[in-house]
């Protein structure tokens, strides 16, 4: 942004969709795709990892045409495998029900998302979770339809898959403080940490030995790393007791400079999606993209704001901020993707990476108000391009070229539920009703001991209640279940 550029701070505000209108973006735009009977399972929590674009099941018989382009273009290698049922998907769609309960306080969400736990727990079991010891050997990525039992083998789990386990938990406990769900949760974070977390190099392994899949232990990934923080630990940490919080803060800080020692790049500002050897530290290769960057950038200022770090703040806020202004296509009021392997700028739309740069932009304007420009746009260019508003939910790609959806990548698949889009929507409602000056209001429903102890000792307690990635001030609260805050940073 340039010095001498003024905007009228209050227009652009005027002109962001209001609170309104994002919670109507999750009643009327997203859920209808996840209340469909399709969408919930045998028994319900069994969510079910592919559907059509339509919502309906997969007949296997009689492929919908989005998946048979898919699999004709080689486009579905990594996004589809009909045998599975990713564990993944399971945590982000119980995610995704926990926040519509979140932001429209319907008692019939959080019990979805209950179901979504409650399979999810059982399944950690099934994998090797023991109830008694608390002993773990590892949370299975996928059941294989065809086996007839939890896959991978143990130790070809991948650590980001772990991580992602523990999404939907991760927000049911944020909702209940229910304390046997966290002593699942804290049980997997810990295998985690001591099974993937290679001391020597500090970094965390892809996986610890080859799988069929062609995984290999000596891959260094940037999620391996970033979706630790993401998946649970930035949002459940300041939520925890002690001394789990201090804990979780000095890992936080941890992972946050892994990430910043060994994966940034100086030259491009964006960090690299790999740093397995030399060769692969290219523009244009995998996860070197705006949006793990930007992403990235967000989560280490929200780490530094949690530990009051600023040497963390200010360097992803700066870096940040330099994205945003790269990312944006001022001709089209949109996000553009990152740079090929040519250095030639992508301008094409994937969901989530216009999910992250709206979330972070949204987080830095409010701090520097003037951001909130781009938002005017992106916000619009999401509503009139990215939803599918005959059946609901986000498209996987829109062409820059002419604004369509690209239907040979299904709606909804392996790697694509419904995490960020109902991320957007939480985070973007929280951030514009700050922006505006109204108090965001949220539901919570929380176990009876964490109630008796919020009523109690509310000054003491309140410490631990946070608008999702935020802090604000508690000003009103009915009987612990729909909380009013103001002041969100």
């Amino acid at each position: 942004m340039k010095s001498t550029e003024t905007y009228d701070i209050s227009q652009i505000i005027s002109n962001l969709p209001d609170g309104v209108r994002w919670k109507n973006h999750i009643e009327y735009q997203l859920l209808p795709y996840w209340l469909m009977p399709e969408a919930f399972g045998d028994p319900i929590g069994n969510f079910p990892t592919y559907r059509a674009n339509d919502g309906s099941l997969i007949d296997e018989n009689k492929l919908p045409p989005e998946i048979s382009a898919a699999l004709a273009s080689g486009a579905g290698k990594e996004i589809i495998n009909l045998d599975r049922n990713y564990i993944r998907v399971h945590g982000r769609q119980t995610y995704a029900y926990g926040v519509a309960y979140h932001v429209l306080g319907d008692e019939k969400y959080l019990e979805y998302a209950k179901a979504g736990v409650d399979f999810l727990r059982e399944a950690f079991f099934d994998g090797g979770l023991d109830r008694e010891g608390n002993k773990l050997i590892g949370v299975h990525s996928y059941y294989s339809k065809s086996n007839n039992r939890w896959e991978p083998e143990p130790r070809q789990i991948r650590s980001q898959d772990m991580a992602y386990a523990l999404c939907g938990m991760g927000f049911y406990y944020y909702l209940t403080r229910d304390k046997e769900v966290l002593d699942d949760i804290l049980a997997i974070k810990n295998y985690i940490f001591k099974t993937y977390l290679d001391k020597g190099m500090d970094v965390f392994k892809w996986v610890l030995e080859k799988s069929p899949d062609g995984d290999d232990p000596d891959r260094i990934e940037l999620v391996a790393q970033l979706d630790q923080i993401y998946a649970y630990m930035i949002l459940l940490t300041p939520s925890l007791p002690e001394p789990h919080q201090t804990k979780w803060k000095n890992d936080l800080v941890h992972v946050a400079k892994i990430i910043i020692e060994q994966f940034y790049s100086t030259e491009y500002g964006m960090y690299w999606g790999a740093i397995t050897n030399p060769q692969i530290k290219r523009v244009g290769t995998p996860h070197m993209d705006f949006g793990h960057s930007v992403k990235t950038m967000w989560l280490i200022y929200q780490i530094g704001k949690m530990t009051n770090d600023i040497s963390l703040i200010n360097f992803a806020k700066e870096k940040a901020i330099k994205i945003v202004n790269t990312a944006y296509i001022e001709e089209t009021g949109s996000w553009g993707r990152g740079f090929d392997e040519n250095g030639i700028f992508d301008p094409d739309k994937e969901w989530w990476g216009l999910a992250e740069l709206d979330q972070t932009t949204a987080t830095i304007s409010l701090i520097e108000p003037a951001y909130a420009r781009y938002l005017v746009k992106t916000y619009d260019y999401w509503f009139n391009y990215m939803v599918d508003n005959i059946n609901g939910e986000i498209w996987h790609m829109v062409r820059a070229k002419d604004n369509k959806p690209a239907l040979e990548l299904p709606k909804i698949h392996s790697w694509k539920n419904s995490f960020h889009s109902f991320e957007h929507a939480l985070v973007s409602y929280i951030t514009t009703q700050a922006l505006k000056g109204e108090n965001v209001e949220l539901y919570y429903a929380f176990c009876d001991d964490f109630k008796k102890q919020f009523n109690e000792h509310f000054e003491e307690t309140k410490r631990l209640i946070r608008p999702y990635l935020y802090e604000g001030k508690i000003i009103a609260f009915e009987e612990s279940r729909k909380i009013s805050f103001t002041h969100i940073r």
